[in-house]
């Protein structure tokens, strides 16, 4: 197979039979079917158990002759760094920001998952589990799925040794509140900025290893290219966004753990440096990338203003709790002041369309049944400018009121502002309105990606030696993740996964050492380098985030919260235009030799433009709707997500095919052994 080595953990198959309805043909190659070989049977609850036992261990003396290297802060780098730097290995943990605080998980706010039952109300480490391969709409690994519910209470237990300020109850006992796709409280929390506490112990634990000189730590570098050196990862090319140096880096091992890719539609409620480029230079040397165009659609997030915004503002989902949305029911009231449009005249759309869950349906069925009340004409707020279906522009208002009028009639302000307060306060201050007077504006905007790096059970890549946590890798969300699931995923494979998977690689070490000037270095390199100064040489007339903004509607266009043929067909056309352009046509200011945040952009954007033609193929590919990625011509009578379970029930994992080749796909057929397959329904 082009491009990729595959280690123990593959076990090539026959090749997959055709699929009845192949939009996708002439855009892709067949490949080998795919097996995770490392995944474990037998009785789903003893199968983590059984795996940690029967993985090999590292005796202490050889753990210090062996480096690691992760890339990236947040809860999966900065847990993962604390947990293998006291376990007594050499790590290098690298970010670009200028501190591992600085990580996006630090943005999370509503909660995070675990299967504690504290409120009594049926939950269960099952449940959990259960909830979550539905929520993904049964497009997730059961076994991987189990793992990460059977170790969720683990999570907490850590985090409040480390000091994490939960909230609690009057009796001192921590406080659940619920989140969308459940019926019970499993989610934990502290206000509206449970991400930030959580990063910090994270943050806190890694930096005792720093001290204790088992970590060491490399703030303001991009990891530019991974080195593979007699097919294994063996190191990192990076560099120093300071300086502007080129720098190698050589470890035994590699784990990255650098977030997602929503970044690739421009507008969304990532960081601003939240990117692709590690997990998409590693795709490019042999590792495959699985279901990229899973991507999640939050249904609370600030609306649009206009075409000035470069970020998207997200509300946390735990406003559903307490939040009743709604739009009025006649399209002639939406430019109404809310507060005067009475009670019988509101369209509380979820409770209605859905009443066994509400307002708490998952977030991809949230998001879409908001776009349908504005397509409808019932949209509220003011009015942007989009471009139709029929290539017009026209002014339409996309948002829908999340509404916490009721919840202060019966609780009390006080109460609210307890456990809302930072994030009100944040609508407040960005939109100017009080939401405790008048209905917070919302609309489904870009906010996570379950798609990313294939790993096996135990992490690894394709790519042998070269590991993938937290939201860079694809395995645990399935189409659709639920909420308050992301910091659990980070903090489960981090603390406890990776460091009892890791260890069966490395127990093969001490490896031989390579040097700086090994082929496969000085390859990386010059690859590097030469990179870098085709950027600086093109010296065009447009500028870097003109091409971003441009990928990002297109995107958003035709790969956003519904696909169809002709669109995706549209857009991959429209994307390979764009790279020609760009490679043609950009111009990168200043100086490759010292800081250069147009130079950093341009390399970011040159991937998601990559990444972006493979998402929308991969769309394209799976004429099915599930979670996040629906299409039209797969849908119900009443317009819910219609999977086809016969064709599609598979991870799709994607091969670099060159420069000039096509992407080649090996299908990893999804096998339920423990719960049964079924159309999702939450009405």
């Amino acid at each position: 197979m082009a491009g990729s080595t595959l280690h123990d953990g593959l076990t090539p198959l026959n090749a997959a039979p055709e699929q009845t309805s192949d939009d996708a043909a002439g855009y892709y190659t067949l490949g080998e079917k795919l097996v995770d070989a490392k995944a474990p049977t037998g009785p789903i609850k003893d199968r983590w158990t059984t795996r940690k036992f029967e993985n090999r261990l590292v005796n202490p003396a050889n753990r210090r002759k062996l480096d690691i290297i992760i890339v990236g802060t947040g809860l999966a780098g900065g847990a993962a760094a604390a947990t293998l730097g006291e376990a007594g290995y050499n790590v290098k943990s690298f970010c670009y920001q200028d501190s591992p605080r600085r990580a996006h998980s630090i943005a999370a706010q509503g909660g995070i998952n675990a299967a504690k039952n504290y409120k009594e109300d049926g939950d269960s480490t099952f449940r959990l589990f259960y909830d979550t391969v539905k929520g993904g709409d049964y497009r997730a690994r059961e076994s991987n799925v189990y793992r990460l519910a059977e170790v969720s209470a683990n999570i907490i237990d850590q985090c409040v040794a480390q000091g994490v300020p939960f909230a609690r109850e009057y009796g001192g006992l921590l406080d659940n509140r619920s989140f969308g796709g459940v019926q019970v409280s499993r989610t934990f929390y502290a206000r509206g900025q449970t991400g930030q506490q959580l990063l910090l112990g994270a943050y806190q634990a890694m930096e005792r290893q720093v001290a204790a000189g088992t970590v060491e730590q490399f703030t303001r570098h991009e990891m530019l290219e991974v080195v593979v050196a007699d097919g294994r990862a063996r190191g990192i090319i990076a560099r120093d966004m300071v300086t502007g140096a080129i720098e190698t880096h050589l470890a035994d091992v590699v784990v990255l753990a650098t977030g997602g890719y929503g970044n690739v539609f421009y507008l969304s409620t990532n960081a601003m440096g939240s990117n692709v480029t590690a997990a998409w230079r590693a795709h490019r040397k042999g590792a495959y990338m699985a279901n990229p165009c899973y991507t999640q659609i939050h249904p609370t997030c600030i609306p649009v203003t206009g075409s000035h915004q470069s970020k998207l503002t997200l509300m946390s989902e735990s406003l559903r709790n307490d939040g009743r949305i709604w739009v009025p029911k006649n399209a002639a009231d939406c430019d109404k002041d809310p507060r005067d449009i009475p009670e019988e005249d509101r369209d509380y759309f979820l409770e209605r369309i859905y009443p066994a869950f509400g307002n708490l349906v998952p977030r991809d069925i949230a998001s879409r049944a908001a776009k349908y009340m504005c397509d409808e004409g019932r949209g509220v707020g003011p009015k942007v400018k989009e471009i139709g279906p029929d290539g017009e522009e026209r002014l339409v208002s996309r948002g829908v009121y999340l509404d916490l009028g009721a919840a202060i009639e019966r609780l009390g302000r006080d109460k609210i502002e307890e456990k809302y307060d930072n994030l009100l306060d944040m609508y407040a201050r960005i939109t100017g309105e009080d939401p405790y007077e008048t209905p917070m504006r919302i609309y489904p905007a870009v906010h996570y990606v379950m798609g990313g790096l294939w790993v096996d059970y135990e992490l690894q890549t394709s790519i042998p030696g070269l590991f993938c946590t937290g939201e860079a890798n694809f395995s645990d969300h399935g189409a659709n993740r639920l909420g308050a699931s992301a910091l659990m995923q980070g903090l489960a494979d981090g603390y406890f996964v990776l460091p009892n998977t890791i260890r069966d690689y490395l127990a093969d070490g001490p490896f031989e050492k390579i040097a700086e000037d090994h082929p496969a270095v000085l390859e990386a390199r010059s690859e590097v380098e030469a990179r870098i100064q085709r950027f600086m040489s093109v010296d065009g007339t447009r500028s870097v985030e003109s091409f971003h903004r441009e990928l990002g509607n297109i995107m958003w266009e035709y790969c956003g919260m519904e696909r169809s043929k002709e669109g995706l067909v549209k857009a991959i056309g429209l994307i390979r235009d764009l790279k020609k352009e760009f490679w043609s046509n950009v111009k990168v200011l200043g100086s490759a030799e010292s800081l250069n945040q147009d130079l950093e952009k341009a390399g970011r954007v040159a991937d998601f433009i990559e990444l972006g033609e493979l998402m929308c193929i991969d769309a394209l590919n799976r004429r099915e709707s599930c979670g996040g990625h629906f299409r039209a011509e797969s849908q119900t009578e009443d317009g819910e997500a219609l999977r086809h379970d016969d064709e599609f029930a598979y991870v799709a994992a994607w091969e670099w095919g060159g420069e000039d080749g096509s992407p080649v796909l090996h299908k990893e057929d999804l096998i339920y052994t423990a719960i049964e397959m079924k159309q999702r329904s939450y009405k």
